[in-house]
């Protein structure tokens, strides 16, 4: 069973920083991709960024430029760094990742950009 634990939300200030964590338990973790998702109310969930087992990254156009994703193999650990954060990026942020029709959701955390 695979368990996915975010944790590194909370509110900033607009332009602050916030550096995202999701611990994966219960998986081999290296050879697959790992995603970052976000929920703002009202709106559909919306991906956010993406890891191969590779490396290789994606952003969605609202983040390229403000947003890194990076993994740890060994710590089984994927990261999202946000900069220069706005307003509109508060939402609650998903770590997802899947084993050919399954997916995996974390629970979420929660990022509040307000002044």
């Amino acid at each position: 069973q695979v368990q996915l634990v975010e944790s590194g939300g909370g509110r900033v200030q607009p332009g602050g920083s916030l550096r995202l964590s999701c611990a994966a338990s219960g998986t081999i973790f290296s050879i697959y991709t790992m995603d970052w998702y976000r929920q703002a109310p009202g709106k559909q969930r919306e991906l956010v960024a993406s890891i191969s087992s590779g490396r290789d990254t994606d952003y969605a156009d609202s983040v390229k430029g403000r947003c890194t994703i990076s993994r740890d193999n060994v710590k089984k650990t994927v990261y999202l760094q946000m900069n220069s954060l706005k307003p509109e990026d508060t939402a609650v942020y998903y770590c997802h990742t899947a084993r050919g029709l399954d997916e995996y959701w974390g629970q979420g955390t929660q990022v509040t950009v307000s002044s």
